[in-house]
């Protein structure tokens, strides 16, 4: 029999674990920090081990623990689900949308479907495919499908605002023009809403990587959202609080977002909508049963733009909302992480790597200590067991993990380093107020 922990009490049990990290860390680290002390004076090694150790070190031990105490909730099948509006907001998605919205039509889903494409003013035929598809009527009689035509180019903001005022139903999903729904995806991600514990207002999809074996980039782009991005979204979710239902495939109760006035003109609508959502008392859950596959960035230009694009919207939120900072949630802690990753990052990019250049190539092992080489081992068992979970997850659903064992090991040792320059570049373009460009 399983013996229900409530979740405060598995917060404060991962908090006291990851503080008793922390001062075995400063412990382990202690003359470490008195030679840096005597080179860059006390203010500065800490300053240095705190971002590019102890720190990092005490997320990891909270996230791990917080995996080791994750039981999900197990949401039997419904024969009957309410409708649904499905919002895509398209711009030139002539290459993908066909496939998008027939991944759609395909879903097994026992309620009415209304599929709202909005054409953000698009110079290619996207338009002309939506309404060919429309018109085809091969699906089945609870799917609908409309365009719907901006009378200019005003940004996915607007266009899901715009989609919004026409839909019918009070629960709306939103899909990207290049994603495709992999099969229940739909019906699994409205049970984890509809019997989801009280006062859930959103709930986030898993979104994977489609075109993995484009680029070298790509490849470190799926382990990033198997082992990345899907576990944060889980641990957060247990404490009540994914900090990103992301655009690629959420869905949301219409009150939900009709009290905020719909999705914000930000940089990143998404995370700054989110949390307006948790501002306002309702939760924001994760469905790691709802599957759908999205092309991501081929080359690391267009990488990089669309991660400062990510960062400068986590920048938004927190000046758009200050007071996740100081009203105390149960998620608050990944709320302080976040807070972080400006600091984290400047320390990985100035001093973490900078430092094994000098124990490499020079033998000055002074920026490298032994608390850099313990990260080692808490890493790979964190990475061990985020992929244990999402391979048990994988099964489960008749997915498999294809083979990526080079991609696997640079995004192991290296990932950080194609990352954290674009993170870098989004906080301070968001901190200088400059203008914004997608």
């Amino acid at each position: 029999m399983r013996i229900y922990v409530p979740v405060a009490y598995k917060l404060l049990f991962a908090m006291a674990l990851a503080f008793g990290w922390l001062g075995f860390s400063v412990w382990l680290a202690w003359p470490w920090i008195q030679d840096l002390s005597r080179v860059f004076t006390p203010f500065g090694a800490w300053f240095m081990i705190l971002g590019v150790a102890l720190l990092p070190g005490m997320a990891s031990a909270f996230v791990v623990v917080s995996l080791i105490l994750d039981r999900r909730p197990i949401y039997k099948p419904h024969h009957v689900l309410p409708g649904v509006s499905i919002l895509i907001a398209a711009y030139n998605e002539a290459l993908d949308i066909e496939k998008t919205i027939e991944s759609i039509l395909v879903q097994v889903y026992p309620g009415e479907v209304e599929v709202l494409v909005i054409d953000d003013a698009s110079t290619d035929n996207t338009a002309a495919l939506v309404d060919h598809l429309a018109a085809s009527g091969n699906y089945s009689g609870n799917f609908k499908i409309k365009l719907i035509s901006a009378s200019n180019n005003g940004g996915k903001s607007a266009a899901l605002n715009l989609g919004l005022a026409q839909a019918s139903h009070d629960y709306i999903i939103t899909v990207d023009g290049d994603t495709y729904l992999f099969k229940d995806a739909l019906a699994n991600l409205v049970i984890n809403l509809v019997d989801g514990p009280p006062k859930t207002g959103a709930v986030a999809g898993t979104v994977l990587v489609r075109n993995s074996r484009k680029s070298l980039i790509t490849r470190l782009q799926e382990w990033d959202y198997f082992l990345g991005i899907a576990v944060v979204k889980r641990t957060q979710s247990l404490y009540q609080g994914t900090l990103v239902a992301q655009g690629a495939f959420s869905i949301y109760r219409r009150e939900v977002l009709e009290e905020l006035g719909g999705w914000p003109n930000t940089m990143g609508e998404d995370i700054v909508l989110t949390w307006g959502i948790a501002r306002n008392g309702w939760r924001v859950s994760y469905a790691e049963n709802a599957f759908v596959f999205t092309n991501v960035p081929e080359n690391y230009s267009a990488y990089f733009r669309q991660r400062r694009r990510w960062a400068r919207g986590l920048i938004e939120a927190f000046k758009m909302y200050p007071d996740a900072i100081y009203v105390p949630r149960l998620n608050t802690p990944f709320v302080y992480f976040n807070l972080m990753f400006p600091y984290i990052d400047f320390s990985y990019l100035f001093i973490f790597f900078p430092g094994i250049i000098c124990a490499l190539f020079f033998q000055w092992y002074a920026l490298v200590g032994v608390m850099t080489l313990l990260l080692l081992p808490l890493a790979t068992l964190c990475n061990a067991l985020m992929y244990y979970h999402q391979r048990s997850i994988f099964k489960l659903y008749g997915l498999k993990i294809r083979k990526n064992i080079l991609g696997m090991l640079i995004y192991s040792l290296f990932y950080q380093l194609y990352l954290t320059p674009a993170s870098l570049a989004g906080y301070l373009s968001e901190l200088l107020r400059q203008k914004r460009s997608w």
